[in-house]
């Protein structure tokens, strides 16, 4: 009987350790609520963030409301109208008789005539409308406003974004006229403006 009580305490004893083993692998209940404590706060800080920017947009739309209707954003320096310059052409930059690379000149046109540094997206087309069977693009781009802020082109006598692509695989002999269609989106308004110019050899 003695024996008996002894292995039986013994085998209580063993899982009693061995609970206790498996319960230290997990956090404990002060770990716990410190870490349920951190997240709240954080998630506090984020509300409150969230808050304060939300209260300085509403700021900035009643400030914008608020303006004259001619001095509303839309109606401040935006575009009318894009040009593509008479110096847009291919060019051999290498000076091995070749016409490899195409440069572009926009310039962003406003109501009043003025050439303006405007941010958006530039979409530019080589196209070949020489083919039998209908117009083929040969190359396409797209310029991003990041990109073009850094293309801001400054001679004495006039401005513009001056644009470069390589061609050399596409046009192997530039013995007929190409046209380039040039697509800009303004980030101003979202309007998008289009533009053709032919470019002969």
């Amino acid at each position: 009987m003695r024996t008996i009580e002894i292995i039986l305490a013994g085998c209580v004893f063993a899982l009693a350790a061995g609970c206790e083993s498996a319960d230290s692998s997990k956090p404990s209940l002060a770990n716990q609520i410190e870490t349920l404590q951190q997240e709240k706060t954080q998630l506090h800080n984020q509300l409150k963030e969230a808050k304060a920017e939300n209260e300085q947009l509403k700021q900035q739309m009643q400030v914008i409301s608020g303006l004259p209707e001619e001095t509303k954003p839309q109606n401040i320096y935006s575009i009318s109208s894009i040009k593509i310059t008479r110096y847009t052409n291919l060019y051999d930059k290498d000076k091995d008789a070749k016409k490899e690379t195409l440069i572009v000149y926009i310039q962003p046109i406003d109501q009043d005539g003025h050439i303006i540094k405007a941010a958006g997206t530039v979409d530019v087309e080589l196209l070949d409308l020489n083919k039998p069977e209908g117009p083929v693009i040969l190359s396409k781009w797209q310029v991003t406003a990041q990109e073009l802020r850094k293309l801001w082109f400054k001679t004495l006598l006039t401005l513009n974004y001056r644009l470069t692509f390589q061609v050399g695989d596409k046009v192997v002999d530039f013995k007929e006229p190409l046209t380039v269609k040039v697509t800009f989106t303004d980030y101003l308004t979202s309007k998008v403006f289009k533009e053709l110019k032919v470019i002969k050899p």
